[in-house]
């Protein structure tokens, strides 16, 4: 008999009552409302009596914003319609508690609003900034006996969380990018050797190549691939830059290249900077990273007079649910049950993550993370050794990494020729 079974018996003898709240927080992905799937659907299988959604993650929790998720996911229809729906379905924030012994008010206004509504367990749906939060109030509830507990449910495209083989997320995008460079490659060969053309796809990914490298997926029998790739683990010069462009040019004469937004030069000096020096930062002081394949289209116009056209994905490579890999939707909804599992049992301050087993044939095992300090603000970033740096390129070991992940398809709802998905009235 498992552990939730023998719990919801004790539950119907009247000896155990638990409410359970879930939140999803940073930039959505096309997955993301499969693992708020994955925990509600295990969550109603433990015995919780009531689940909980946060609107907008914890700067929504402050102001009380909370819905009954029975109200929207208590039929079967709808629940697989948040499978397939993209974006944050409970809506996101980007907000920061800051230091407990500074913002004390802050962190009992959180659990006077839990205690509010009987709420014993608190998941978060999130990237690095979201472990952060399960760190600081897992932190504040045992310095302060708070009863509640805190479970963290990987999530985020730029797949920089520590400790997981990858998170949930990251391989619908990958999917997206992989296919997008197909069709961008197709257009931009279509005028022939007639006029020169350099097309500069900027993919995000902050400080962590791993979706741009993606891109390398777009090579097959039927694409010649991207021309080169240039990745935030390697320092990026301009002059060299222009120089491999006008290297690839003799070859042939439509170029296409990947950028990750966040590639650096040796001084630190972020190449979208060379466009804009006055970026915008969020609560955990993030600069918005935007413009660097504008920037290096200009540069490439004024100095070999050629033409170029920069792409910038932005936030269709996290919102492409049309796209989403199948592997990647399956394991963000194992991700949400497990984190439901831990929650019911009591289990506080860990994260689920996924250790791969094998690449061929590929496998997962999804375990427990006990320790959120080690996962919350570190960033993992591609080894060095996965990067083919004088050649632009990437190694076939990343590219067999990556693969695997975004395998398979999501058969859509549709209606009028147009997907649908659920959404918050």
């Amino acid at each position: 008999m498992s552990f939730c079974v023998i719990i919801l018996s004790l539950r119907m003898g009247g000896i155990l009552v638990k409410n359970l709240i879930v939140g999803q927080s940073g930039g959505p992905t096309s997955v993301i409302n499969g693992s708020l799937a994955g925990v509600y659907a295990e969550a109603k299988k433990c015995g919780f009596d009531k689940v909980y959604g946060m609107v907008n993650g914890i700067e929504g929790l402050l102001l009380d914003r909370i819905v009954d998720l029975d109200d929207y996911l208590g039929e079967k229809e709808n629940l697989e319609l948040l499978k397939r729906t993209p974006s944050s379905f409970l809506g996101t924030c980007r907000f920061k508690l800051g230091k407990m012994e500074e913002h004390e008010d802050l962190y009992e206004k959180v659990f006077e609003i839990l205690d509010k509504h009987s709420i014993d367990s608190f998941i978060y749906i999130g990237g690095n900034d979201s472990m952060d939060t399960v760190e600081s109030l897992s932190d504040y509830a045992l310095l302060h006996n708070k009863k509640q507990n805190f479970i963290g449910v990987p999530k985020t495209i730029d797949n920089d969380l520590p400790v997981t083989d990858h998170c949930p997320g990251f391989g619908s995008a990958c999917k997206y990018i992989a296919t997008t460079m197909k069709e961008i490659i197709a257009d931009n060969m279509c005028y022939g050797d007639t006029k020169q053309t350099v097309a500069i796809v900027e993919i995000m990914g902050r400080h962590a190549g791993w979706l741009t490298a993606a891109a390398a997926l777009a090579k097959d029998d039927n694409c010649c691939g991207v021309d080169a790739i240039y990745l935030p683990e390697v320092a990026f010069d301009v002059d060299t830059f222009v120089q491999d462009v006008e290297d690839l040019l003799k070859k042939k004469s439509n170029i296409v290249i990947a950028v990750s937004e966040g590639i650096k030069t040796a001084d630190g000096d972020y190449v979208c900077e060379l466009l804009d020096t006055n970026l915008m930062t969020d609560s955990f002081g993030h600069k918005e990273l935007v413009g660097c394949a504008e920037a290096l289209g200009r540069i490439l116009r004024d100095k070999l007079g050629i033409k170029t056209r920069p792409v910038t994905l932005s936030i269709l490579q996290r919102a492409g649910a049309h796209l989403a890999s199948k592997r990647d939707l399956d394991e963000a909804i194992k991700c949400g049950n497990l984190g439901a599992s831990l929650a019911f049992k009591g289990e506080t301050g860990k994260m689920v993550v996924m250790r791969r087993i094998s690449d061929e044939p590929y496998k997962i095992k999804f375990e427990v993370f006990d320790d959120i300090h080690k996962i919350a603000n570190v960033e993992k970033k591609i080894p060095l050794e996965w990067i083919d740096v004088d050649n632009n390129y990437v190694s076939d070991e990343l590219i067999g990494y990556i693969r695997p992940l975004i395998q398979g398809d999501v058969k859509q709802i549709y209606k009028d020729g147009l997907p649908q998905y659920l959404v918050m009235k």
